[in-house]
């Protein structure tokens, strides 16, 4: 089994930053493709930023393209998701995703993830 522990949420004004932190633990981390998915109240949860296995390739939202920056260190078993020029709507709980499965074509697809993290909140003030 995979343990997946999200960390670095917190409170911020609009126009702040802030680096979310996942570690993964229970099997080989290079393994896995990475991804960050969020939930806003009332909404449904959405694909965010994901991560290759050697971290060659990324995607993002185009909500948050050029905004924020997903990295990961396999040596230290974990991802990252630098979060700058933070606006409200940004608002939601961070989840993090794993999977050993996922192809770069597919993993952008949050219903394809095996193993999920139990999320952080992000609070964006206007």
């Amino acid at each position: 089994q995979v343990q997946v522990v999200e960390s670095g949420g917190g409170l911020v004004q609009a126009g702040g930053s802030l680096r979310l932190s996942c570690a993964a633990s229970g099997r080989i981390f290079s393994s896995y493709v990475m991804g960050w998915f969020r939930q806003a109240p009332g909404k449904e949860r959405e694909f965010v930023a994901a991560i290759s296995r050697s971290g060659g390739t990324t995607y993002y939202a185009d909500s948050v393209k050029g905004r924020f920056t997903i990295s990961r260190n396999n040596a230290k078993n974990t991802v990252y998701l630098q979060m700058n020029s933070l606006k409200p709507e940004d608002t939601a709980v961070y989840y993090c995703a794993a999977d050993s499965r996922l192809t770069i074509a597919t993993m952008r697809g949050l219903e394809k993830y095996e193993y999920w993290g139990q999320g952080t909140q992000v609070t964006v003030s206007s």
